[in-house]
């Protein structure tokens, strides 16, 4: 029997296992694709790991990350405003990032299985079979689930987020363009969404928005929603325009729910956006994995060190996971409500130009300190 199965080999997967093993403990990891490959992701890190990942020697300085102090807004029609971060953070791409990680997490001993997918898990008798396709079933002690925004395994599951149809689909691409600062991060609003914009290592910039499905039904495609939807705002406007696009298509995600989701269900143990995901605008979501990650191995180490009982596992879990991010998950839906039309665009950037402390205050509701 393994010790510990972790479903999804993103950053909440990769970082649990990295943890996991440098505990001591067996970890098997279960990852669909094989690295390295691209996600769809703002591919911004807030500071408040960067201290936690240098520790643990996986801080990837190699790559030569931006380094991320501004952050500018425009609303639909184009009016701006420019704020410090007071923090700021790293641009790195999951492709370059990801495979990192996982070089470190194979080298530590992590056993990897890629090109598999999990059919199903079963809890029974304390302990659970996972069912993978193409291949043996395997039996835990312990299964995390970080396989992300939305897994057929969450309608495997029965999870309740589902029951709710999500009005967002999250589009990607990496270009070259000069028109924008190496330090910046933007958010642009168009109807009914936003873009961000920022340099990741090379000479690339990430390229992701956020956006109703109904732009890109009323739309031919997704060049077209950029077209006749995007490029209203005329900063958008300048970058379909005069940037370089490196992908053959865009990375493209269906269904992105920001519904709560529960910390544990039916006994896996669910991390980084498995278990709950915050508004892209934020920009938060890749240090919330990261975190997750870094309390759930705890718990789980506790779990097999102290020999805790499962319910002390899972209670102390839930109630550390919903201590750091139940808030921000909440605050972070609340403040999107600002953005995506030009009436509340308006008003966002109004806020950024007149109030710094506001503005300012709105940040911090969504990020954390640093550890």
């Amino acid at each position: 029997m393994r010790k510990v199965i972790i479903i999804g080999g993103g950053l909440a997967g990769l970082v649990s296992a990295i943890c996991l093993r440098k505990a001591g403990l067996p970890v098997t990891l279960i990852e669909k694709k094989k690295y390295p490959f691209h996600r769809v992701c703002g591919e911004y890190i807030s500071n408040e790991v960067r201290h936690f990942l240098e520790r643990l020697d996986i801080f990837p300085e190699h790559l030569q990350p931006s380094l991320i102090t501004r952050l500018q807004l425009t609303s639909t029609n184009g009016k701006s405003a420019f704020l410090p971060l007071e923090m700021g953070g790293f641009g790195v791409s999951r492709y370059e990032f990801d495979h990192f990680l996982y070089q470190k997490a194979t080298a530590m001993g992590v056993e990897f299985i890629l090109q598999r997918q999990v059919g199903a898990v079963k809890f029974v008798n304390n302990s659970f079979c996972v069912e993978v396709e193409g291949a043996s079933d395997m039996e835990a002690d312990v299964v995390i689930g970080a396989f992300g925004k939305r897994s057929r395994l969450d309608r495997q599951m029965g999870r309740k987020f589902l029951e709710k149809r999500s009005p967002y689909i999250g589009v990607k691409h990496h270009i070259e363009y000069d028109g924008h600062p190496d330090d910046l991060i933007a958010l642009h609003n168009f109807k009914d969404g936003y873009c961000g914009i920022n340099k990741v290592e090379g000479n690339k910039y990430n390229l992701c928005y956020l956006s109703a499905r109904s732009n890109l039904s009323a739309s031919s495609g997704i060049p077209g929603m950029e077209e006749s939807v995007l490029s209203q705002n005329p900063y958008l406007k300048e970058i379909f325009t005069e940037a370089r696009f490196l992908f053959k298509k865009p990375e493209v995600i269906n269904e992105i729910s920001f519904e709560t989701k529960e910390p544990v269900e039916q006994h896996v143990l669910m991390c980084g956006d498995a278990a709950g995901m915050i508004t892209p605008l934020c920009g938060n979501g890749m240090a919330m994995a990261i975190r997750s990650a870094k309390i759930l191995s705890e718990e789980v180490t506790g779990y097999f060190n102290d020999h805790r009982s499962r319910e002390k596992l899972e209670h102390n879990y839930s109630r550390r996971w919903r201590e750091l991010f139940e808030k921000k998950l909440w605050k972070g839906r609340q403040i999107q409500k600002l953005f995506g039309s030009e009436i509340a665009s308006n008003l966002a950037v109004l806020i950024a130009k007149r109030s710094r402390l506001i503005a300012d205050f709105l940040v911090r509701q969504t990020h954390g300190d640093t550890f």
